[in-house]
């Protein structure tokens, strides 16, 4: 079956809301290459938004699944527990960015972990009011979607957003937003809109993922968390797309030095392989009545046993110390392209450890230009390179390549990128 006729397929069976980037279909993935269905080879800086830091189909990572399915691959934990999940939770918690006792639920998808720390918190503070980031991106349920701070494509057709959740400017490059300018609007909020005392928790991505992998600065993680105390508010790290290893930490938040009190996790966290949870402080944690988490799929015994061998790869291959290596030898590529003749103007990168975006600039030197990201990386697929776009208005090329692909492979990778920015014509 060749791409044009499942293309055609797709079209017929699948509604245009789930969207595609890419207009070809996988057969085959090894580490960080991909082929499609037409024999076609792509160097994969995708890394399927984020999950694959470990690369395509580890063989620890698949050893650990087969050994489990082979015994069961399914009870429910709210049914019957199996020994994984627990294993993984005490590794979560000795891993947990945040001094004192932890304990870790799990589920399925990021928005379910993003919006049951948002039940969490409530729970722990008998309080409904929620504060979240323009531009920051929590997922596609009710609650995630309207703690998103981005209308298109995410609200705009499903009527009102729940009450209570509320959002202040988050300071970045591309909205001349800074972090004086951030406070002062949280300040202008806890006085026009909502006081302090009604607010559960405030929700921040260390390093926003959608909104065009802009670094949350220290200084905004340290005040908010100063205003958390204050006020008695649950500080959550989402950390769905920054976790694990992708920055060069465990956990993005690290690189701040606040101690975030909840902290959503997924995509990378098994590999591949479907599973979310919550790290919390324990006492915050417990303070659900049983039964009040929890979901079928949640904390699937194959979900954790791939997390498991997760964790192992991440500490015997040293990919902390590896994604800062990639991170600076990508820096280092981008940063000569700025200015380069022939090239598109690119802004300078930015992110941590090999989380990694830059903006296409508008030709005439008038700010950014609108899905240049998107038209960029349509360019690279063509140069056999799958990479996305991000950014409020898809002007940011995102690089998040697996942190075990070799440095030939990355600069394979680099090289097709720089084609793709070549000015046509």
């Amino acid at each position: 079956m060749s791409n044009a006729e499942l293309l055609a397929r797709r079209s017929a069976a699948v509604p245009c809301g789930v969207a595609s980037a890419m207009p070809v279909f996988a057969d085959r993935a090894e580490n960080a290459e991909i082929w499609d269905v037409d024999g076609n080879r792509y160097v994969d800086f995708a890394g399927g938004i984020a999950v694959l830091n470990v690369g395509h189909r580890h063989p620890r990572i698949i050893a650990a699944v087969q050994q489990q399915i082979s015994r069961f691959s399914h009870t429910a934990f709210q049914v019957m527990g199996y020994e994984s999940y627990i294993e993984l939770a005490e590794r979560l918690n000795a891993l947990a960015p945040f001094s004192g006792p932890a304990k870790t639920i799990f589920f399925t998808t990021g928005g379910e972990a993003t919006e049951n720390a948002v039940k969490i918190a409530r729970a722990a503070t008998g309080r409904s009011g929620v504060i979240a980031f323009t531009g920051g991106f929590h997922g596609r349920s009710a609650l995630a979607s309207a703690m998103t701070g981005k209308v298109r494509p995410y609200k705009w057709q499903f009527g009102p957003a729940l009450p209570d959740v509320f959002h202040v400017p988050f300071p970045g490059p591309t909205n001349g937003v800074s972090v004086e300018d951030s406070l002062r609007a949280l300040q202008f909020l806890f006085s026009a809109d909502i006081p302090p005392e009604a607010v559960a928790a405030i929700i921040m991505e260390p390093v926003q993922g959608e909104g065009g992998f802009n670094v949350a600065p220290p200084a905004l993680f340290r005040a908010v968390r100063d205003i958390c105390d204050m006020h008695g508010i649950k500080l959550v790290a989402d950390e769905v797309q920054s976790g694990f290893a992708r920055t060069g930490r465990m956990f993005a938040v690290e690189h701040s030095g606040v101690e975030p009190d909840l902290v959503p996790i997924a995509k990378s966290l098994a590999g591949g392989f479907p599973l979310s949870g919550v790290i919390g402080r324990a006492e915050l944690m417990d303070a659900v009545v049983p039964g009040g988490l929890g979901g079928t799929y949640g904390g699937s015994p194959i979900g954790c046993s791939a997390a498991l061998a997760v964790l192992d790869v991440i500490r015997d291959e040293g990919l902390l110390d590896r994604s800062l290596a990639l991170g600076e030898r990508m820096r280092t590529r981008i940063e000569r392209w700025r200015g380069k003749a022939g090239l598109l103007p690119i802004s300078a990168p930015r992110g941590l450890g090999a989380m990694i975006g830059f903006d296409i600039l508008s030709p005439d030197g008038n700010g950014f230009l609108q899905d240049g990201g998107k038209l960029v990386s349509t360019r690279a697929l063509e140069q056999g390179l799958v990479v996305l776009n991000c950014g409020t208005i898809g002007e940011t090329v995102r690089i998040l390549v697996p942190l075990t692909a070799a440095d030939a492979l990355v600069d394979e990778g680099l090289d097709r990128l720089e084609a793709a920015l070549v000015i046509a014509g």
